[in-house]
């Protein structure tokens, strides 16, 4: 087939595009602005991406043409391929037809942690050698790649609750025909296209009714939204988390700056101890759930261990950028409140006498919003200093805006270091003024954040030899 996708530098249209090119289709693509890292990778994968839309790069003769859900109605292409009634879809259906249906699904899903947990899930399979499929919304170390076409029955897929395309406001993972659903937790988030907590509920109950009763769901108890949903399962319906009555249960966790220990207890039978190279109980909640996966599947204990050893993370997810001068860069992905206070949370039990900079990007639909007002207040609870850069969506009513302002109010109330500081390069200059040896710098957005982390390494290299 020849398969157009109109939107292609996003990151899951642009990891379909290759897939499908590695499939054996003819892909081409376009998007308005294609710049690195998305332009590098399409080209690395051969295929033809046109800059900007138009009419014209949408071939009549086209099979197919794939949507992305940031595209709407008045784009020239979308407009063309109404008009002629040409056969089009989602992502996700695509995904579905082209992947799923000849597979056996494993859908990650929640609120938070869902592209670490599928990575993780994806790479414990790959070393107990089931050699599974993947799909995930970031680079996965391991594979170096944000996808895996393999041999093996299973396929990984990060289950994104957010809506499909303009035709269609239902979650991405309503399309993934599920064998085996994970919940790793479920809260308020994307406010711009969900109303209230029952929609997002409602959202992640419809996921659960589409197991089979042959099929396999995890849930998260330690979280309350996710709890909820056990009476909705179908199937199999096993629990996981650092609660006590969890099904699968980690306890005696001994963290670090190289990770974190744990023992795993299945069923009230202590099963041994297993390790990730991650800080954070969140990350031990993930682990928790890949080994419930892989031991559905039949891989001895003892290999699942190996495998969450060697598991290599994500870019983005606590990723270290480089030390200059005994300070530590980090990048994370955190934006909801909840995966700012895990991570944070994380980093002060993994080093507890360290100095801590939070820097944070309200960048996110959701993050932008005065609902998360106090929430955002309580997320910054383990760091010594915070710096908040500007909202992003600086087209938001002041009245449903994130108050950034305030927001430092609040946290100088609380007896914590907090402050505003418009532009990154102001940020990088205060910040490389002030930090000192042992210092640890964690910045947070859902975005490139004007490349802060490369800017203030840069920054203090030449602190350090000026």
């Amino acid at each position: 087939m020849h398969i157009h996708l109109i939107g292609v530098a996003g990151t899951a249209m642009a990891t379909l595009a290759a897939m499908l090119q590695r499939r054996g289709h003819r892909v081409t693509g376009s998007d308005a602005g294609v710049y690195p890292p998305m332009s590098d990778f399409l080209r690395a994968e051969h295929i033809e991406v046109h800059d900007g839309y138009d009419a014209s790069h949408v071939d009549p003769a086209a099979d197919l043409v794939v949507v992305g859900n940031a595209i709407s109605r008045g784009n020239p292409e979308l407009e063309v391929v109404l008009s002629r009634r040409q056969r089009y879809c989602s992502l996700p259906e695509r995904i579905r037809d082209e992947f799923l249906w000849e597979r056996l699904p494993i859908v990650v899903s929640g609120t938070h942690g869902k592209t670490t947990t599928t990575s993780m899930v994806g790479w414990v399979l790959t070393h107990a050698g089931l050699d599974p499929s993947m799909l995930v919304g970031g680079i996965a170390a391991n594979f170096d790649a944000s996808y895996r076409l393999g041999q093996g029955r299973d396929f990984v897929i990060e289950g994104d609750e957010y809506d499909s395309a303009f035709f269609d406001k239902t979650a991405k993972f309503l399309k993934y025909v599920p064998e085996t659903v994970i919940v790793n937790n479920v809260e308020f988030d994307h406010a711009d296209i969900y109303p209230d907590m029952a929609a997002i509920t409602t959202a992640f109950t419809r996921l659960l009714r589409l197991v089979p009763a042959t099929g396999r769901v995890l849930i998260g108890v330690d979280d309350p939204g996710a709890a909820a949903l056990v009476p909705a399962a179908f199937g199999t319906v096993e629990t996981f988390g650092l609660s006590d009555g969890a099904l699968w249960h980690g306890r005696d966790l001994l963290p670090g700056p190289e990770g974190t220990s744990f023992e795993v207890v299945h069923a009230g039978t202590a099963l041994g101890r297993a390790a990730v190279p991650m800080t954070g109980l969140h990350n031990v909640r993930n682990a928790l759930a890949a080994i419930a996966v892989a031991s559905a599947r039949g891989v001895p204990f003892a290999t699942i261990v190996d495998g969450l050893a060697a598991f290599a993370g994500v870019k983005r997810r606590m990723e270290l950028r480089g030390t200059v001068g005994g300070i530590a860069v980090y990048d994370d992905f955190a934006h909801h409140p909840t995966a700012i206070a895990e991570t944070l949370r994380g980093v002060r039990r993994a080093h507890p006498a360290a100095r801590i900079w939070a820097i944070f990007e309200p960048r996110s639909a959701s993050s932008c919003l005065r609902v998360f007002q106090q929430a955002f207040t309580d997320a910054f609870a383990d760091a010594d200093q915070v710096v908040l850069a500007s909202v992003f969506r600086t087209n938001l009513p002041e009245d449903r805006r994130l108050s950034v302002p305030q927001l430092v109010q609040d946290l100088v109330g609380r007896g914590q270091h907090a402050r505003h500081i418009d532009g990154t390069a102001a940020i990088v200059d205060v910040v490389v003024r002030e930090a000192r040896d042992g210092d640890l710098i964690v910045a947070m957005s859902n975005g490139g954040f004007d490349n802060i982390h490369s800017r203030l390494l840069e920054a203090l290299r030449t602190r350090t030899t000026g």
